[in-house]
Order: C-alpha cells, then sequence, then structure tokens
C-alpha cells in the first residue's frame, strides 16, 4: 500500500451544500412572510365584492408589483445570478434595492439558492426540484407543492461563502443584504402613503396597503414559486438542458418573461429568456433600455449559432 508523499499538497475539502441552521427568529419570518400575503389573497375577492376597492389600489399594486418583480427578474436573476450584463454601481445598487422590496429574501440569500439550483437543477442538492421525491402520482403532487413553497422551510440556508463569494465581497451587496428587513418594510409603508396620501383619507391608506401591499407581494410570490414549481413540470422543451425545465407560455407575462425557463436552462447567461416569435420578455426588454442609456453594457443576447448550438435534437 502506498502512502501520500509528505510534499504532496493537502487536499482541500469541498464547501457543504448547506450553511448553519436558519435562526428560530428567521424561520418564523420567512413563514410569517409566505402565509400572511396568501391569507389576504384569499380574502381578496369577498373584501372586494362591490367596495374596498379604487383604481388608486390597482395603480399603485401594479407599480409595486413591477417594481419588485423587475428587480428580482433583471436584478437579482440575470444580472447578480447570470452575469448576462455589467452593470454601473448606481443600476446595480438600484436593482439589489427594488429586488429587496419583493420579500422574497435577501439578495445574498436568493442569488446563494439560484445558484445552487442551476448547479444540480432537478437532481440531489438541488433545493427545490419538483422531482425530488419520485415520480408517482403521490410523490409528484408532494413535489410540486415542496418546489413551490415547501422548500422555504428546510431549516437550512444555502452556503454563501461557496455560491455567492462574489457578492460577499462587495460591500455595496452586502449593505443591501443587511438592510432587507427595512427595505421590504418599506415596501408595505410606501403604498399604504401613497394611499392615504392620493384620496387624502385613512381608508384609502388602509385599501392601498391590503391591495398594493399584501395581496401584491402574494401575487408576486405564487408568480415567482410556480418558475420554480410548474416550469419544470409542465410545458415545451424546444432547447436541450440537463433538467426537466420547460416553457411555459401562460405566466410569460405575469413572470416578465421567466417563465421561457427551458431557454434559460439551456443557455443561463441570455440576457433574453424569451427568443422564439411572440415570445413576450419584458425583462430583456428594460435592459436593453437599460444598454441604450449606458447604464448596462457587454449584454450577453441571443445569436442565431448560440441558439443552434442548443436547439433540443
Amino acid at each position: 500500500m502506498t502512502t501520500a508523499s509528505r510534499t504532496d499538497p493537502p487536499v482541500a475539502a469541498e464547501p457543504m451544500l448547506s450553511g448553519t441552521s436558519q435562526p428560530l427568529g428567521e424561520r418564523i419570518l420567512i413563514k410569517t412572510f409566505v402565509f400572511v400575503p396568501m391569507l389576504a389573497l384569499a380574502g381578496a375577492v369577498p373584501f372586494a365584492w362591490g367596495w374596498g376597492l379604487s383604481w388608486i389600489d390597482v395603480g399603485l399594486g401594479v407599480f409595486f408589483y413591477f417594481l419588485g418583480g423587475f428587480g428580482v427578474t433583471v436584478g437579482f436573476h440575470r444580472y447578480f445570478t447570470h452575469r448576462a450584463f455589467k452593470a454601473n454601481r448606481a443600476l446595480r445598487i438600484g436593482l439589489a434595492v427594488a429586488g429587496s422590496m419583493a420579500f422574497q429574501g435577501s439578495i445574498l440569500t436568493w442569488v446563494a439558492d439560484h445558484r445552487r439550483h442551476h448547479s444540480f437543477a432537478d437532481a440531489e442538492g438541488d433545493p427545490h426540484s419538483p422531482w425530488a421525491f419520485g415520480t408517482s402520482p403521490a410523490a409528484v403532487a408532494k413535489g410540486l407543492l415542496h418546489a413551490h413553497f415547501g422548500w422555504l422551510f428546510d431549516g437550512h440556508t444555502t452556503n454563501r461563502e461557496r455560491f455567492a463569494p462574489d457578492l460577499l465581497a462587495d460591500p455595496d451587496m452586502v449593505r443591501v443584504d443587511r438592510q432587507f428587513v427595512g427595505w421590504s418594510t418599506l415596501s408595505l409603508a410606501l403604498p399604504a402613503l401613497l394611499g392615504g396620501l392620493i384620496s387624502w383619507s385613512w381608508w384609502g391608506a388602509l385599501t392601498a396597503f391590503f391591495w398594493a401591499g399584501l395581496v401584491r407581494v402574494s401575487v408576486l410570490h405564487h408568480v415567482t414559486w410556480s418558475i420554480n414549481s410548474i416550469c419544470h413540470m409542465i410545458g415545451s422543451r424546444p432547447f436541450t438542458a440537463r433538467d426537466r425545465s420547460t416553457n411555459f407560455w401562460p405566466l410569460a407575462i405575469a413572470s416578465m418573461g421567466e417563465s421561457w425557463h427551458n431557454l434559460h436552462h439551456a443557455d443561463p447567461t441570455c440576457a433574453r429568456h424569451g427568443v422564439g416569435r411572440g415570445q413576450l420578455d419584458m425583462s430583456a426588454r428594460l435592459i436593453a433600455i437599460f444598454e441604450k442609456f449606458g447604464w448596462a453594457r457587454e449584454v450577453r443576447w441571443p445569436t442565431p449559432r448560440r441558439l443552434a448550438r442548443i436547439a433540443a435534437r
């Protein structure tokens, strides 16, 4: 039996996938973020019947939905996670703040989780694969709930040092990460403040808080979670990917282009996900606007050669 030479360099252990156990307070906070907006949405229909909803609420709800939504799709996802383009400092900080107002976790947590997802997509190690429990009807139903939001309660965080070292080295991003609770609180307070000022009433503040705050957060939650669940189960697969990601057109507008998920997994750094005719991708359009203003550069747009390389065979 041979032994290692004294001069052989030590073999570094592979970093763990998970970080430390979540503190009890953080676990309670996550559950609150998930279930309180869900309960608000469940009460939306009877609450709105004939009263309690105005065009002010609708306008504020749409504005803050897309503010947080684009912060996640353009910022957290396409820029910070996959580096589909380069951004100047002002845009980088702005996208980090906007994404933090979506109530989907801090920037370091979100990016680490999503990079881990791509490293182990639909395989062991993926934090939210709907195929984690098998392919029987019961396993698929369990997997769908797990991928949609069940994975948020597993009690562990993804290892940031392994999956997001670049953001940990960025003082601006560390600062925004620490301010997550503040930006999330502002995301609820601003609609209420604006609703009250525009209508000049406490009732207007209350209805704006409900619709443009709680209901808006819940809808955006479920649209984002549907990319993890539905877009790994149902839809078309026109591109070659090593997982079960799909394109699911009914979510294209609500997800701002994220539901063209099969293309994304086939070419994760591509700035445009909806590359086919009629495939709306508002996030890609916003990136193009940033590029024209000079705020974004070196955008990784799809090319015929790039698409031919990943086309399904």
